[in-house]
């Protein structure tokens, strides 16, 4: 997982971070439930993790999402699944929202959102530093069609 992680981060289109964490921070900073990888012929080639977007109680049903598959396998199919399995795992889990924070020139992770029903919230202009560069990052969300419903 560090690896492709890292591989995403040299792309310097997924992340605002710029080196993968250990484990014990990696584990530290992500819900323990919901977290998923796909294997390809015994390798792991790609993962999905939520981070809790808050600590107050109101937002216990809200995620905000991670989907890296190394570069070797983009376009495959695997990220989709991936986050297939993770809305349906979250919804199990009785999570409500997931969230996605998404630099704008990777539309291919805005595509794959959108087909997974995320949808645009908005725009945040000049939000952070990436190695001295303001970039900007689209906010996507997607609200569960069977949880918090009632």
């Amino acid at each position: 997982m560090r690896r492709i992680f890292q591989q995403g981060i040299d792309q310097g289109t997924a992340t605002f971070e710029t080196a993968a964490p250990d484990w014990e921070t990696f584990d530290a900073g992500h819900r323990p439930d919901c977290r998923l990888v796909a294997r390809l012929d015994d390798a792991v080639v790609g993962w999905a993790a939520l981070t809790s977007v808050s600590a107050r109680r109101v937002y216990a049903g809200v995620a905000e999402v991670s989907v890296y598959v190394t570069p070797a396998h983009q376009g495959r199919g695997i990220g989709r699944a991936l986050l297939d399995r993770l809305i349906a795992e979250t919804e199990a889990a009785g999570i409500w929202t997931l969230q996605a924070t998404v630099f704008p020139e990777n539309t291919a992770s805005l595509a794959l959102h959108e087909a997974a029903g995320f949808r645009e919230v908005g725009r945040r202009s000049r939000i952070a530093r990436l190695q001295g560069t303001w970039r900007d990052t689209v906010l996507l969300e997607r609200r569960s069609a069977s949880v918090g419903t009632a």
